[in-house]
C-alpha cells in the first residue's frame, strides 16, 4: 500500500532541492517493529521523488542523531526531533500549516528569488 504524496511536498521538494545553496535530505523515522517499512520508505522515495531522492535518505528511528540546518517534520517529539540541533518547523502548525508556508520561510530567510506561485502544485 502507498500513500500519496501531501499536497505540494513533491514540488516543494524539487524546488529545495534545486537552489544551489541547500544539501536536502529525507529523514524519516522506521517503525521499528515492521521491519518491511525500511524497504517501503526507500520504494515510496523512489516512486514519488526520483532514484536520486533516494541517494539522500536517511532512515533512523532517532531524528536526533542526524545534523542539519532544519528539520521539517509534523511531530516535534517522539523520535529524537527534541534533540535535533538545527531549527524544526513544524509542518502541519498554525506557523507551518502546508508546503507553501514552508517555503515562503525559506524564500523569506534566504532571499531566494523563484516565487511558489511559479511552482504547480498538484494534488
Amino acid at each position: 500500500m502507498s500513500l500519496s504524496p501531501v499536497k505540494g511536498a513533491v514540488e516543494s521538494f524539487q524546488w529545495l532541492t534545486s537552489q544551489p545553496s541547500f544539501d536536502v535530505y529525507i529523514l524519516t523515522a522506521p517503525s521499528v517493529r515492521n521491519p518491511h517499512c525500511y524497504s517501503e520508505k526507500r520504494t515510496w522515495v523512489e516512486e514519488h521523488l526520483g532514484l536520486q531522492a533516494a541517494y539522500k535518505l536517511i532512515i533512523s528511528p532517532n531524528k536526533g542523531l542526524n545534523r542539519g540546518d532544519f528539520l521539517i517534520d509534523d511531530k516535534i517529539s517522539g523520535k529524537g526531533q527534541e534533540a535535533f540541533e538545527g531549527e524544526i518547523l513544524h509542518f502541519g502548525s498554525s506557523e507551518y500549516p502546508d508546503w507553501i508556508s514552508v517555503i515562503d520561510f525559506f524564500k523569506s530567510k534566504y532571499s531566494l528569488m523563484l516565487s511558489m506561485d511559479e511552482i504547480p502544485i498538484h494534488n
